[in-house]
């Protein structure tokens, strides 16, 4: 979200500035592996505690759903939109400024699914902890 405000700032001379920013790494370089691992830890987390509790399975049945739809968000939408951004040669100001607001407004609802991934995941946690912390 940081990153998108100030791309955002001072277009195009900002939308400049990050490409030359992003030339040596951009966020994809972290999200590239830690997605993909989260995904496949929670997959591998929704298995082994499947005969564990339903609550469970279903926290972390949503969670990965999200992270899933995360990356289906990122691929679908904002990549296209961050390649054209990024393209050579640079758009015009007003394509620049619809992409920029398109981007930075769908941001807001990718946080919310990957939040609410978040949430279930702690919830799983809690769930599977609960009945020994009951017991002591």
């Amino acid at each position: 979200m940081v990153i998108a405000n100030a791309t955002a700032s001072d277009i195009p001379n900002s939308v400049l500035a990050a490409k030359v920013f992003f030339k040596t790494i951009n966020p994809g370089n972290f999200f590239g592996l830690f997605s993909p691992v989260t995904q496949v830890l929670t997959l591998v987390s929704l298995i082994l505690c499947w005969q564990k509790s339903k609550y469970i399975r279903l926290y972390l049945g949503i969670a990965l759903i999200c992270y899933v739809l995360g990356d289906v968000f990122a691929f679908t939408y904002f990549h296209p939109r961050t390649d054209l951004m990024m393209s050579e040669p640079t758009p015009d100001t007003e394509t620049l400024k619809i992409l920029s607001s398109e981007w930075s407004n769908m941001n807001w609802v990718r946080s919310f699914v990957l939040f609410i991934g978040v949430i279930c995941s702690f919830a799983a946690v809690d769930k599977f902890y609960l009945p020994k912390a009951e017991g002591k």
